[in-house]
């Protein structure tokens, strides 16, 4: 009779600890730094799991359109926004998360965020 490998049988055990991909993923960010983010979304009421690494991906793509494209969303807003997030209320969230971390973790984040911030 085959041998079950002892990993198949764990994935079928409810309230494995086993978790793929459910944390945060910054680059950039030390351990520290995404573990202070996992506790604040959390035991924040405004911040869902997975908003803060949402938020630097979903600015990284605004600004890193032409100049043009951001203008225009500057001037008459942007349809798709309300499906796909606002970047503009993302860096605004990132702007609160970075007052409600340690001075460390802020300042790693910071840092992250102002690489955006300059193109």
């Amino acid at each position: 009779m085959p041998r079950r490998r002892p990993g198949q049988i764990r994935d079928g055990v409810p309230g494995s600890h086993r978790t793929t991909g459910a944390g945060p993923v910054i680059d950039g960010l030390s351990s520290r730094a995404l573990s202070e983010i996992i506790h604040l979304e959390r035991t924040r009421n405004y911040l869902q799991p997975g908003d803060v690494s949402a938020a630097v991906g979903l600015w990284k793509n605004y600004v890193h359109q032409p100049e043009r494209a951001l203008w225009h969303d500057y001037e008459w807003g942007n349809v798709h926004w309300y499906c796909c997030g606002n970047p503009l209320e993302a860096r605004a969230l990132l702007d609160a998360v970075m007052q409600a971390l340690s001075p460390r973790s802020a300042r790693e984040l910071r840092k992250i965020v102002s690489r955006s911030d300059v193109v």
